[in-house]
């Protein structure tokens, strides 16, 4: 994978430093943006375009919300991850809305906060593992509950594996520890799952994986 640009805005310089300390060492993560001025931001955006952008939301106001429609709909290629102190299911809904690709709770890791920037630069959706069940056990009625035999087939037995142990709620480091391999070949495998299910979200492999009794609710 090649480098990813990563953009963090937070109006407190203390939390960017934070955030910054947190991703030291990842040779293939480079901030390229800190900025806690909305206007500045997003003159900075033309000429400096992150892959990723975070915003830290500490609550989520008229201002706040409409910077994420505007980044999204003026640079569609950048995408938004929201770190949040609060995790209201309103919060979320709404940011997800706007345009947020993902979302982390309060209670986010850095092995989680760096899987999340993976997972959004290989094109997928990443809401954190409480986000997940939350969203599940929103929608878990509604869902159907039909075998996707095909899709099933289409996975390897590593894969299945995979799923299941990220749908209990392990992190790349730890479904890679238990398994012996690397966090770089977790994340490939976890790549291929989507693509080959066709599917968007963390929350879409879940639902799957549930369907298939490949994880237990």
């Amino acid at each position: 994978m090649s480098r990813i640009f990563l953009g963090i805005y937070d109006e407190h310089r203390l939390v960017q430093e934070g955030l910054r300390s947190l991703l030291k060492g990842m040779e293939d993560i480079e901030i390229s943006l800190l900025e806690n001025v909305r206007s500045v931001l997003l003159d900075r955006l033309r000429s400096t375009p992150p892959h990723i952008l975070i915003i830290n939301l500490h609550e989520l106001n008229p201002p706040l919300l409409n910077l994420i429609i505007m980044v999204n709909r003026n640079y569609p290629k950048i995408k938004i991850l929201i770190i949040s102190v609060r995790n209201e299911e309103e919060i979320i809904l709404k940011t997800i809305k706007a345009g947020a690709k993902g979302f982390l709770s309060r209670d986010t890791g850095r092995d989680e906060l760096i899987e999340a920037i993976y997972t959004l630069r290989n094109g997928h959706d990443y809401y954190s593992k409480s986000i997940t069940h939350l969203l599940i056990n929103k929608y878990i009625n509604r869902l159907n509950f039909d075998k996707d035999e095909t899709g099933i087939r289409n996975l390897s037995s590593r894969e299945i594996e995979i799923l299941k142990l990220w749908g209990n709620s392990l992190t790349n480091k730890q479904i890679a520890d238990k398994l012996f391999l690397s966090i770089r070949t977790v994340e490939t495998h976890k790549n291929h799952i989507m693509q080959k299910l066709n599917l968007k979200t963390s929350v879409d492999m879940v639902k799957f994986g549930i369907r298939n009794n490949i994880i237990e609710v």
